[in-house]
């Protein structure tokens, strides 16, 4: 008892003698136990399992990691660790919070014990990725299509508009019982020439995919706009053709080896052309890996081309067009078999679709069933996402009424509106209405309601525009009337109900946004924490991250920052200075323990943005510069430029409370620490 007595008064002492003299106080006395980083690491290599982890980085408070198996990791171990302050999932990264001044330690202990292989946070995300896309082949898919037909949508919606401009031209009942060129016959030859501009990109859309397609698969482009060539060959029977000069029995054919090789051509054709792309791409490449410099340059084009030609009038072409043929005619069927109620269904789940990706894909049906017009009527799918557009952009408007003290979401809310009105939809439906998830669901009910009413009228674009409220002019003139009244439906539907919605939840009141708390008032004995910037004082659960907002790392607040210098909030010991700059610890003298983080990953920027002016275990002032951000570079990369302030030894008091509410300066009041009162 009396050594026991004797070391308390010891320590006592030495707190006692280090506050006077402003010296940090050693981290033994305030921090309890140290952490036995090598034994943590072995810890956490055994529950992660043998042979299992891919790559391992860091960041400024977590182990990330990329795993083979995710169900062979023993959870249980790691939940119960008592060093450790969770685990979680994000973005294909398996993440293991350590805490700022250990993790790097824990890390270095991991990888000298296991011998994994090592990575930067950026290199672990890039290859998180591509872990993602080979375990997804259907968004694999996806992203080969989008690869493949988005660099084709200039010419596509020039020739769309091109249409709409010629459908005004030509088309009856819009401005009398005459068309333009009926009434006016001196611009004939004009309308006859925009025709022909407009048909052309159509006409001859198996070039440009066998261009794009062959440059994806890794090929020459200039060879795939070759095979593209073969397949519209003026010599072949016209690919809008096919089917009934087979019916006729007129089809001209070739006798090669034996074989009758069917004369027909593959306008308007897709898929086709894709496989023909791909096959074009491999032979090359196999041609440049087993032929060497001249007889490579000289013979490898001829050898693909020519192998490929045969094999497409043969095999692929015929193949490949019956499949095409197949799924068109499938959604035809099923459009003309649900009508109206298949057109509400589809316009209920649009913009869920965008949401994974899915749509890129539809270009390429659209494009088939715009190239056989005759017989699918036109396109379906482009009035639908026309009216799914403008419901979520409506959403985002109704947003912007809500929020009436949120000037940041204000402004996003209206930007994001306005571009899904003209087709752009991305920004309202991830930068506004997913994050509040009303706004999104009640779109997609609007535009499901639309929907319907698309399909009363049997509304059906002719060509390709953007999907927004001017889509119209890629709708024949004589379905204006319902593209208007189903635009107008989905945006008063989603506006109103959005903001009913929201009003009636307080959606934008303080109570139930960002509402700061009623300022607390520190008390004797409280530790005070000083703002690191200028800015507006937000919720820790607000920031997109589950390691800050779950208060996984301590309680604490995020800042919007207003200007790019970070101070020392309290007077202490840097403990930890990130080599990135994005990141600082520090280690008060009255014991708090604090976590600066800059903004939301931005481990990623390897420090591009950011300077640090102080190095660790130097001791500063509160009011000390510790090191610079911009906060232009941050949003650049499109991450959240929130600074979180966090008590990372949360647990060692009774509470910690905020202390400002709204803005602040930096050297501010921010949080009280509630030391534990002594029974």
């Amino acid at each position: 008892m009396a050594i026991k007595s004797g070391l308390l008064t010891f320590l006592k002492a030495v707190t006692i003698s280090a506050y006077k003299k402003k010296e940090p106080v050693p981290k033994l006395i305030l921090r309890g136990n140290i952490m036995n980083h090598e034994e943590v690491a072995k810890r956490v290599a055994k529950a992660l399992g043998d042979d299992n982890v891919i790559t391992a980085a860091h960041c400024a408070t977590r182990l990330r990691l990329i795993v083979k198996d995710r169900d062979s990791i023993d959870q249980q171990a790691l939940d119960n660790d008592p060093d450790l302050k969770g685990t979680f999932d994000s973005n294909g990264q398996f993440q293991i919070i350590v805490g700022p001044g250990d993790v790097n330690k824990v890390y270095d202990h991991y990888v000298s014990q296991t011998g994994v292989k090592t990575a930067t946070p950026e290199e672990l995300k890039e290859l998180a990725t591509q872990q993602g896309k080979k375990k997804n082949p259907i968004m694999a898919m996806v992203q080969v299509l989008s690869d493949i037909f988005v660099p084709l949508i200039p010419a596509m919606t020039a020739g769309g508009l091109l249409m709409a401009l010629n459908n005004i031209l030509t088309g009856k009942d819009l401005f009398g019982p005459q068309s333009l060129v009926q009434m006016f016959p001196q611009i004939k030859d004009a309308a006859d020439m925009i025709n022909l501009m407009s048909s052309a990109p159509f006409a001859f859309l198996p070039i440009l995919i066998g261009y794009t397609a062959t440059k994806r698969f890794g090929g020459s482009e200039i060879l795939g706009a070759v095979a593209g060539m073969i397949l519209v060959m003026p010599a072949l029977v016209n690919g809008n053709d096919v089917a009934s000069v087979v019916a006729a029995g007129k089809m001209p054919a070739w006798d090669i080896f034996g074989l009758h090789i069917a004369q027909a051509g593959y306008q308007g054709q897709v898929l086709p052309v894709i496989g023909v792309a791909f096959i074009l791409a491999n032979i090359e490449k196999f041609f440049h890996k087993h032929l060497k410099g001249a007889i490579d340059f000289t013979f490898t084009p001829m050898f693909a081309i020519i192998i490929t030609g045969f094999l497409t009038f043969t095999v692929v072409g015929p193949v490949l067009r019956t499949l095409s043929n197949g799924l068109t005619d499938g959604l035809v069927t099923l459009y003309q078999t649900l009508g109206f109620i298949g057109m509400g269904i589809f316009g209920s789940v649009y913009s869920a679709i965008v949401v994974t990706g899915l749509h890129q894909s539809f270009p390429a049906i659209e494009t088939t069933l715009l190239a056989d017009i005759t017989k699918t009527g036109g396109d379906f799918i482009f009035p639908i996402a026309a009216v799914s557009n403008v419901a979520q952009g409506a959403a985002a408007f109704a947003v912007f009424f809500l929020a009436k003290k949120d000037e940041k979401l204000r402004a996003l809310s209206s930007s994001a509106g306005a571009s899904a009105m003209l087709g752009i939809t991305e920004p309202a439906m991830f930068g506004v209405n997913l994050k509040y998830k009303f706004p999104f669901f009640i779109a997609l009910g609007s535009a499901g309601i639309a929907g319907l009413v698309i399909g009363l009228f049997h509304v059906l674009s002719s060509s390709l525009g953007p999907a927004g409220v001017i889509g119209f002019i890629a709708i024949p003139a004589a379905k204006w009337v319902g593209f208007f009244i189903s635009i107008a439906l989905a945006f008063v539907l989603a506006f109103s109900v959005t903001y009913l919605y929201g009003k009636r939840h307080r959606f934008g009141n303080d109570a139930t946004t960002n509402e700061a708390p009623v300022r607390y008032e520190p008390k004797a004995g409280d530790v005070v924490v000083a703002a690191p910037v200028d800015g507006r004082v937000d919720r820790l659960s607000s920031v997109d991250d589950p390691v800050f907002s779950s208060g996984a790392m301590g309680k604490g607040v995020a800042i919007m920052p207003e200007a790019g210098q970070v101070f020392a909030p309290v007077n202490g010991t840097v403990t930890v200075v990130y080599p990135t700059g994005h990141a600082y610890g520090l280690l008060g003298d009255d014991g708090v323990e604090i976590l600066i983080h800059i903004g939301v990953d931005t481990v990623s920027m390897n420090g591009d943005g950011f300077e640090t002016v102080v190095t660790q275990n130097q001791h500063v002032r509160a009011g000390e510069v510790l090191g610079t951000f911009d906060t232009a570079k941050i949003k650049a990369a499109g991450l959240d430029e929130h600074v979180m302030v966090i008590v990372t030894n949360t647990a060692q008091y009774h509470d910690v409370q905020q202390i400002a509410n709204q803005s602040v300066t930096a050297g501010d009041p921010l949080l009280a620490a509630q030391k534990e009162s002594i029974a």
